[in-house]
């Protein structure tokens, strides 16, 4: 069954909004662990818009569930994800004029420089997944290149607003899913997943862990932070029990 792990990057971009302290990040990733999410996860980014250096070393010191460290494979980042030892590593493109992680990482493109952060974070006994779109020949140079897993990037197929387009994109995200599992890694999704579209992702064979949390902080805004993640989990509970009634294709 497909596990949620809640990202609590907007949690702190309202903190550094003020440059306060609050609402503090670990709390939320407190609340979430108690609220039955199975993993938290943080992308600390070069120009700490959101994250900071401190939020991760108390994360790492205070949760129960597993840590998945969102980052660019840059030698600082290397050294902090060595220095703090997360369970999980997810390697990302990282542009200063994006408001949030755009398109996958071209694995092809930067096989050399990835495969060596992997190298690096295999040898701090760390798992190290690749955030990539479903695109079969970059899959294939992320397993080359040594990556435990794949985050399959599903912001197009969360994006689309023509059905058909949507389905197109989905069957992309299937193909993509089959090529993962085929070459022994762990499946992963995430980008723009919300609780209108992720059964069908939800519902992928496969599937062990989602990334949300754009839409699960936006709801909690409103309904609260326990209440958003516990309905996040029953939609991606529901859908790995009853695949038939939600896959698109």
């Amino acid at each position: 069954m497909a596990t949620l792990n809640v990202n609590i990057d907007h949690v702190a971009t309202v903190r550094q909004a003020r440059r306060t302290v609050e609402p503090d990040p670990v709390t939320a990733a407190l609340l979430c662990e108690a609220a039955g999410a199975a993993g938290i996860t943080c992308h600390l980014r070069e120009d700490r818009r959101h994250i900071q250096d401190r939020d991760l070393q108390i994360l790492r010191q205070v949760l129960k569930t597993p840590l998945n460290l969102e980052m660019a494979a840059t030698d600082e980042m290397i050294a902090i994800a060595l220095g703090t030892r997360p369970e999980l590593v997810t390697l990302v493109p990282e542009r200063r004029e994006e408001l949030t992680t755009e398109g996958g990482l071209d694995v092809a493109a930067h096989q050399d420089r990835l495969a060596g952060a992997i190298r690096a974070l295999h040898d701090g006994d760390i798992r190290v997944s690749l955030f990539v779109s479903p695109d079969l020949e970059q899959i294939e140079i992320a397993r080359d290149a040594g990556a435990d897993a794949v985050e399959i990037n599903t912001g197009v197929y969360a994006n689309a607003r023509r059905p058909e387009a949507r389905r197109e994109a989905y069957r992309a995200c299937l193909e993509a899913a089959d090529r993962i599992r085929a070459l022994g890694m762990g499946l992963h999704g995430g980008h723009g997943l919300t609780y209108q579209n992720v059964a069908p992702i939800a519902a992928i064979d496969g599937m062990a862990e989602l990334f949300i949390g754009h839409s699960i902080i936006s709801h909690a805004v409103l309904f609260g932070l326990q209440a958003a993640v516990r309905e996040m989990n029953r939609l991606i509970e529901r859908a790995t029990l009853f695949p038939q009634h939600h896959r698109l294709d």
